[in-house]
């Protein structure tokens, strides 16, 4: 393929449309799109706060919540298109917050930021592993994280679920150099990062990937964050730059018509000029994974599979 197509839509096959010189260029090294608290999309705005939310919180929360609610989901939503919608855009990385509802007696995980999603993990992942059958060229980097309230039987139950799943295209973590043409001919189409010490026993679970967060409310800021990041170096392997941004509770106290999906709109210009002037590859200030809220409304995964050109 001569150019990298533009329309945001047209990007569920883009792996397997890269051009050949690409094939054999390391996952690491190449432009990949991402996005940040993934499921969020599907917030269930009746649940349960976390279990990490401070107890003053949970008390506003009950006293308030006719205040505290619309605030949660308007600043704890960050996609608003679904799991396949974000796979048919061209996102390969997935940010997936995981954890057990306290109090409750199945074994049924679920998604969370701030609260719990309506979609429960396990269902979602079987409907990740539906698309990859149809799209056996395409390959997938899923980030599980956080886990409240998992014990260790939770933990083992769940990643045996996870092997279930995806069985054979699990990328095992001593794979070495992972290449599309490599990935390809093994058959695996799943790169799984599982961020707790469970992982260390199973050779198909790989470690944290590094996640550059800025935690900055504006353009500007995130990307004096970022370049200095860049400044110092790339990680080794998988790492991901964050382009969500983040603001404190105070000001959405204080802003109660601004919402995150406004602030990201806002400042998407801003954003997407420095994007464009982005490179993948090897090199100390290259960029590999970046990760954005909303990847729906803006052309952000096309931006983001252009800068593979650079390589040729």
């Amino acid at each position: 393929m001569d150019r990298i197509r533009e329309i945001a839509g047209s990007n569920e096959d883009w792996m397997s449309c890269l051009p050949e010189k690409l094939w054999d260029v390391s996952l690491t090294n190449l432009s990949i799109p991402g996005s940040h608290d993934a499921m969020s999309y599907c917030l269930d705005i009746t649940s349960p706060l976390i279990r990490s939310e401070s107890d003053t919180f949970r008390l506003l929360d009950r006293v308030c919540c006719c205040f505290t609610r619309p605030s949660i989901y308007k600043w704890a939503t960050t996609q608003v298109q679904n799991i396949v919608e974000q796979l048919a855009a061209g996102i390969r990385y997935f940010d997936l917050r995981i954890a057990h509802k306290q109090y409750d007696s199945s074994n049924e995980l679920y998604f969370t930021h701030v609260i719990y999603t309506h979609a429960t993990v396990v269902e979602t992942l079987q409907t990740v592993a539906s698309w990859l059958e149809c799209h056996p060229k395409e390959i997938v980097i899923l980030a599980c994280s956080h886990f409240e309230g998992l014990d260790h039987k939770v933990h083992e139950d769940f990643i045996y679920s996870l092997k279930k799943i995806f069985g054979s295209k699990l990328c095992p973590r001593n794979e070495g150099v992972l290449t599309l043409r490599s990935l390809w001919t093994s058959g695996y189409q799943v790169v799984l990062s599982y961020e707790d010490q469970s992982a260390a026993r199973h050779k198909e679970l790989w470690p944290a990937i590094p996640y550059l967060w800025a935690n900055k409310p504006n353009g500007e800021e995130l990307i004096q964050y970022l370049e200095w990041q860049k400044q110092r170096g790339r990680p080794e392997g998988f790492f991901v730059a964050g382009l969500n941004l983040t603001t404190e509770r105070c000001f959405i106290a204080s802003h109660p018509l601004v919402s995150l999906q406004t602030l990201t709109m806002e400042n998407w210009d801003c954003v997407r000029k420095w994007l464009e002037d982005q490179k993948p590859g090897a090199e100390s200030t290259s960029l590999n994974i970046i990760a954005g809220d909303f990847i729906g409304p803006v052309p952000f995964c096309s931006l983001v599979i252009a800068l593979n050109k650079k390589l040729l």
